[in-house]
């Protein structure tokens, strides 16, 4: 393996600001992540705030022992505990399959950067991963997307879900699992890795019993060697340990929303987009109601001075929701303003580790942890990755294109410059020529019909579109032919773009890491755990 950085811009224009650390964008955050002296700073802010830490290292002891584990897991689990401890975190939905393969970057970058924080810092940093179990939009993450006849194909897990259930309480279907995932395997086409890597999805759906668990399973057991930690937000025992921050948050309600908007206005006012949808009636927390067996999300009613939801088929008062919260917490969750604001509480975080949208979320937060009396960790940029398979690079190399501008654009521009090079221009200008004549002589014959019998101009007019259609047919058919002397060099085109910037976009956003196990065989990630990585905000290049 090789790799090499790229500058490209991010997704989103705030979060290219951000890469480049522009004047626009500083006050939005407390730290500048590229400043060596921000962890000196965030080390010293820590020690000054208390943590739960025996509590949340038994949690995420019991919490763990069913999944995949070695010594270096219970080694960080002890570190965990340690009074001058500090942790790189960051999260994700638990994907079928482990999602997109940015989720695995978001690991490897938790990691990492993990590592690089304890030999700067001479002191204990532990990689944390928060599975986003408490999120209920199922769609989002029962499918993966396979390379299929040269197209993007959509594979979807083929269970309905009807109720808006946190992904944490979702059973897995271990039959329908399995088939499934044979199927999408087995497509990808046999290698001498397949049997092995559907030997590894078997034993991880079999220790299963829900979706996070699936996802957790396969997590841990490709990362168990590097004292991954993981948590899931929607476990109830975690639930447990945040009933102050809970309650704090109910009674704080109002000024979350307010310190927000407020955040938002100045971010609008730089000209930039708001990515958190919200509005003034906002509680910033869901109720898991039984009756529904859905996930509810709570405004705040000002007429009635209660917690309302489902257009007010529940409702609390402030004291009954601090109740519920003190009493029977697992009914409650968090939402994208919170779940920030929760796991900063839970955890003495050194720095966050963030994709393009999470960077723009987060700077809309920063009144509200100043209302808590808190600063924002650090948020640094997760690792953007891009696998080059050799092939594929020798397809760049002997098309003369340039990584940087597939990654950015893809290979549309190019691809119709090779065509446009490759037509014969006497036989483009002799068709048009003929439609050209076909359509004056017509429009002569149309003026004779108008006179001697206005009855058959429709007839004359189907006549003409047909036979212009007919021209069109053999010019298209000479153009394919055309192109089939030449498909050698288009399919390189194909290919590059479907590796690289599928369906237009990046590649980490749309193939799963199973299509590279099966590629490359179970030491994929080892491999790339074992690369250089500078967190500079740079595209990682890795030929493989």
């Amino acid at each position: 393996m090789e790799i090499f950085n790229l500058s490209l811009p991010a997704t989103n224009r705030f979060a290219s600001n951000y890469l480049k650390q522009s004047d626009d964008i500083q006050p939005f955050f407390h730290y500048r992540f590229e400043q060596s002296s921000a962890d000196w700073d965030r080390v010293a802010e820590l020690k000054n705030r208390t943590f739960p830490r025996e509590k949340v290292a038994q949690h995420i002891e019991d919490f763990m022992e069913g999944f995949p584990s070695s010594e270096f897991v219970k080694k960080s689990i002890e570190k965990l505990k340690q009074p001058n401890s500090v942790v790189v975190i960051g999260g994700q939905q638990a994907g079928i399959l482990t999602g997109p393969l940015y989720t695995l970057h978001k690991v490897i970058s938790i990691i990492k950067l993990a590592e690089k924080k304890e030999r700067e810092l001479s002191i204990p940093v532990v990689p944390v991963f928060w599975i986003a179990g408490e999120d209920h939009d199922y769609q989002e993450v029962n499918h993966v997307f396979i390379p299929m006849e040269q197209r993007v194909d959509k594979w979807i897990y083929p269970e309905k879900m009807l109720q808006k259930k946190m992904v944490s309480n979702i059973e897995l279907n271990k039959e329908t699992c399995l088939s499934w995932a044979q199927n999408l395997i087995e497509n990808f086409g046999e290698t001498n890795h397949t049997n092995l890597l559907l030997d590894f999805v078997r034993n991880q759906i079999e220790k299963s019993k829900t979706f996070v668990d699936f996802f957790a399973n396969i997590i841990m057991e490709l990362f168990k060697d590097y004292g991954l930690l993981i948590v899931d937000s929607g476990n109830n025992s975690l639930r447990i340990l945040e009933k102050e921050i809970l309650v704090q948050q109910i009674h704080h309600h109002d000024s979350i929303t307010n310190s927000l908007i407020e955040q938002q206005k100045q971010i609008s006012k730089k000209g930039f987009p708001i990515t958190i949808e919200t509005n003034e009636q906002a509680a910033n927390l869901f109720y898991y109601d039984h009756r529904f067996n859905e996930r509810i999300l709570l405004e705040f009613d000002r007429l009635t001075d209660h917690f309302v939801g489902k257009n007010g088929a529940i409702s609390f008062t402030k004291d009954e929701l601090v109740d519920i919260a003190n009493n029977d917490p697992s009914k409650l969750s968090n939402n994208v303003v919170t779940r920030p604001l929760t796991q900063e509480w839970l955890f003495p975080t050194i720095a966050f580790i963030a994709g393009p949208g999470e960077i723009s979320y987060w700077a809309e937060l920063k009144l509200v942890f100043e209302h808590f009396g808190m600063k924002m960790p650090p948020i640094v940029p997760r690792l953007n990755i891009t696998l080059v398979d050799r092939s594929i690079e020798t397809d760049l190399n002997e098309l003369n294109l340039q990584v940087a501008d597939v990654l950015t654009r893809g290979t549309n521009v190019e691809r119709e410059q090779f065509l446009e090079s490759i037509k014969n221009k006497d036989v483009e200008e002799l068709f048009l020529s003929t439609k050209e004549q076909l359509l004056a002589q017509y429009s002569l014959i149309e003026e004779k019909t108008n006179l001697l019998d206005k009855g058959l101009l429709p007839l004359l007019k189907k006549n003409e579109t047909f036979l212009m259609k007919q021209i069109d047919f053999m010019e298209m058919k000479l153009e394919e032919s055309t192109n089939r002397k030449h498909e050698v060099t288009l399919n390189k085109f194909d290919r590059i773009a479907l590796s690289l910037r599928p369906d237009g976009f990046p590649q980490e956003r749309i193939w799963n890491v199973f299509y590279y196990l099966n590629q490359y065989g179970p030491n994929l990630t080892k491999d790339l755990m074992e690369l250089p990585y500078i967190f500079d905000g740079s595209h990682k290049i890795i030929k493989v």
